[in-house]
């Protein structure tokens, strides 16, 4: 179901259909190549030794015997990182700091969880490899962990960095004022509106909880792999499973001390990421292996590497309240939330405080949020990093406010949501979003109003804000061939269909069909810097350096079409992939006509262009959800679920439905299943998807879909970005079905049935 409000773009031919994939064939034949697919004449295999200790200062580091071992050709540590010489970590820039970065892919003075990484291998079979590793002699001197955010904040806690000092911000991205205080909490962000303390007095209703989730792993199927070879002539080649080539690059340059134009970074096909696969863990390594042997290796993680040695999202513990008078308006909010970072800081809680209280229009609000190091794996962005958690502290107190009130939980949302104007709670005022449009969207469903057959059983529903990203930058070049295709060249990591969304905007702009450009991505040498595709960005902003690329085109070919006619350029008018001469309507050529004539009137046309207008804008998703508790076992099955988005403009319908349920999938693993379960010593005992139970097709009724169009200002064709705001609902709406059917408040992840029973026994 689609419903468009407010859409100018009604005459659009490409945007808004459901071509076939572009690299369909290729990924369902298996031609499609992924990381680990690389093989090349003396490729040698790595493996990386890791820490058997959650915290432990590294006294003696021996790889003698490893060395000596016959295959062996490479051995590295943290001590043939240029970066790593310097040995000053600079904790006040958490964002993409490479010397912190180099510190997480190999420990030079101290481990800081189970599984980080200390030293690499490289010999001429994976089986050697592990061997060496295993040959390497490490002495430690153990020290305290600590495993949690609440026990980090603790005046008792063990310090994990000795010279961090907290940083107070105001602004997500800000400089931060450094307050000096040695403790465990990286940063604090704040952000403040009005008189709180007021609106409380004001408020005749007020309800304030506190709520905990475990760190959980993004559960893409490809494991981290890279392959790395550094040739004779300086110029280090990376084959790599990522979702940023020219992130990817410049970390890798920054760690091993080169130059960024000495590194080609080449993006293999991903099998999934999720915000997972925006950092580097062996890019790096692979490189100096490659340097130091004189051959290409290639490590592939195993899927116990991946949990232990890659970065889930965070583990939480969050306090809000939330107060609201007899009229049902809310008068105040206060969320507080302290997010592990794991070992370095850079926790998502920034995304968290911006879009928590984001979907309601709060003219007192505080929200605090705190970026905690503990003794886990350094966490990574996933899917909406941040903002689940949020939700997941906000949504449940909302739908308590309208119980009390005795109102509808949509009726009482919709009479709080925010407009055009509004501002968000870091103070931005929102440009036009569909906030309330998706909310009357969800009550007025068939779904929302039929009736549940059983006692245990119940409905929720929930709603997620977030301000998308983007503003990073993307290229494209368009390459016109002589039967009127194109060639479209971009830099983005297509993850979930980009190529074929990009394409179709170049196609509209050029009044061809979808099926007549060649999209392909390419390397970093290939095509000029892009972003990596995260941000829910990809279909805005590499879109919009498809248009402008596209729409120089046309110029060129305007130009191309008046030497036939022997007219000014302005004089060619082009519409419905048509050129015709507004002297002679007679004179007319359809794209493919005139592209079969550039040789003969000036040469071929290549096109290039980048787009860096900033953030995508604001979105709104929602979910309602039938769920059955068994009172006897904890047991929740999900009896139906729907999915709402502001899509702004559905570029390709069917795949905005595919990230629709696929978010509602995610956050159904996360609700109920999904968590690091650590011993007493700091080991994750469910490093296999095996025990790390995620949800199949077979646990889940067919996830519906809603999509909603309120047109984007930002973009041409009114495109928002759909990659990430569906996964922010599904906890918290899952928690009020799981309320209304056993009366009881849920405030942990995961909703498990052992949590479900214990629940019920305390009420």
């Amino acid at each position: 179901m689609t419903i468009t409000s407010n859409n100018d773009n009604k005459n659009l031919r490409v945007v808004g259909t459901r071509p076939l994939r572009h690299d369909a064939v290729d990924k369902v034949t298996g031609r499609a190549k992924y990381g680990a697919d690389i093989q090349m004449a003396g490729l040698l295999h790595g493996k990386i030794l890791r820490s058997p200790h959650p915290h432990a200062r590294i006294k003696r580091l021996d790889t003698t015997k490893a060395q000596a071992l016959p295959g062996v050709k490479a051995v590295i540590t943290a001590k043939d990182f240029p970066i790593s010489n310097d040995r000053f970590i600079d904790f006040t820039q958490t964002m993409a700091n490479p010397r912190m970065i180099a510190e997480n892919v190999l420990a030079s003075e101290k481990v800081l969880y189970i599984g980080h990484a200390i030293a690499a291998v490289a010999a001429t079979d994976v089986h050697l490899a592990e061997e060496a590793a295993s040959l390497i002699e490490v002495e430690y001197e153990v020290l305290e962990p600590v495993f949690t955010v609440t026990d980090a904040m603790k005046d008792s806690a063990p310090i994990l960095h000795e010279e961090l000092t907290t940083i107070f911000r105001v602004e997500r991205f800000g400089p931060g004022e450094d307050t000096g205080i040695k403790s465990n909490i990286a940063s604090q962000i704040q952000f403040k509106r009005g008189d709180v303390e007021q609106g409380f007095r004001k408020a005749d209703v007020v309800v304030e909880r506190e709520y905990t989730t475990k760190p959980v792993h993004q559960g893409y199927i490809e494991p981290h792999t890279s392959t790395g070879y550094w040739s004779p002539d300086g110029r280090l080649t990376i084959w790599t499973s990522t979702q940023g080539i020219f992130p990817m690059r410049s970390q890798t340059a920054n760690i091993l001390g080169i130059p960024e134009s000495s590194i080609k970074v080449i993006p293999m096909e991903i099998g999934g990421g999720f915000g997972g696969k925006t950092v580097t863990y062996l890019d790096p390594v692979v490189g100096m292996l490659s340097r130091i042997s004189g051959s290409p290796v290639k490590i592939v993680m195993t899927r116990k590497e991946v949990f232990e040695g890659t970065g889930p999202t965070s583990g939480t513990y969050m306090w809000c309240k939330i107060g609201a008078d007899k009229s049902g308006h809310i008068t105040a909010a206060h969320l507080y939330l302290a997010f592990e970072s794991g070992a370095f800081p850079g926790s998502p809680v920034g995304g968290g405080a911006m879009s928590g209280l984001g979907p309601y229009k709060i003219d007192n609000l505080i929200v605090d949020g705190l970026d905690v190091v503990v003794n886990t794996q350094k966490v990574a962005a996933y899917r909406a990093p941040g903002q689940p958690q949020a939700a997941f502290a906000v949504e449940p107190i909302i739908d308590e406010l309208a119980e009390i009130l005795g109102m509808d939980p949509l009726d009482f949302r919709i009479l709080n949501s925010v407009h055009e104007g509004d501002r968000a709670p870091s103070g931005v005022p929102h440009l036009k979003f569909g906030c309330e449009e998706v909310e009357q969207a969800m009550k007025e469903h068939p779904h929302y109003t039929a009736p549940l057959d059983g006692p245990n059983q119940g409905r929720g529903v929930a709603v997620g804000y977030r301000l998308n990203g983007g503003g990073s930058g993307s290229s494209a070049t368009i390459n016109v061939n002589a039967n009127g295709t194109i060639n479209l060249i971009t830099g983005s990591v297509d993850i979930g269909g980009s190529r074929t969304s990009i394409a179709m905007q170049a196609a509209e702009i050029l009044g061809i069909n979808a099926e007549d450009v060649n999209p392909s991505v390419v390397d970093t040498d290939s095509v000029g810097w892009t972003g990596a595709t995260g941000g829910s960005r990809i279909a805005f902003d590499t879109g919009r350096a498809a248009i402008l690329a596209a729409q120089e085109v046309l110029r060129q070919m305007s130009e191309r079409a008046s030497l036939l006619w022997e007219v000014k350029p302005e004089d060619i008018e082009f519409t419905q992939g048509t050129f015709t001469c507004s002297r002679n309507p007679n004179d007319s050529l359809t794209f493919a006509e005139l592209a079969s004539k550039l040789m003969d009137t000036g040469g071929p046309i290549t096109c290039s262009a980048s787009d860096r207008q900033g953030g995508v804008g604001a979105q709104l998703a929602g979910h309602i959800v039938d769920v059955e508790v068994d009172p006897e076992t904890g047991k929740v099955d999900i009896l139906r679920y729907t999915t709402f988005i502001d899509a702004g403009k559905a570029a390709h319908p069917s795949y905005v439905e595919g990230q629709m349920q696929g978010g509602a999938l995610q956050g159904i693993g996360w609700a109920l299943n999904e968590e690091y379960y650590l011993t007493q010593e700091g080991s994750m005992a469910n490093a296999s998807f095996l025990d790390y139970r995620m949800p199949t097709s077979l646990d889940l009724p067919m996830i519906d879909t809603c999509i909603i169009e309120v047109e984007n200002p930002r973009h041409p064709f009114g495109i928002r970005g759909v990659g990430e705001t569906v996964l922010i609902p599904p906890m918290a709406a899952i928690a009020n079905a799981i309320h209304r059917a056993t009366g009881v408040r849920m405030d942990r992840l995961p909703m498990s049935p052992g949590a479900i029973l214990t629940a019920l026994g305390e009420k």
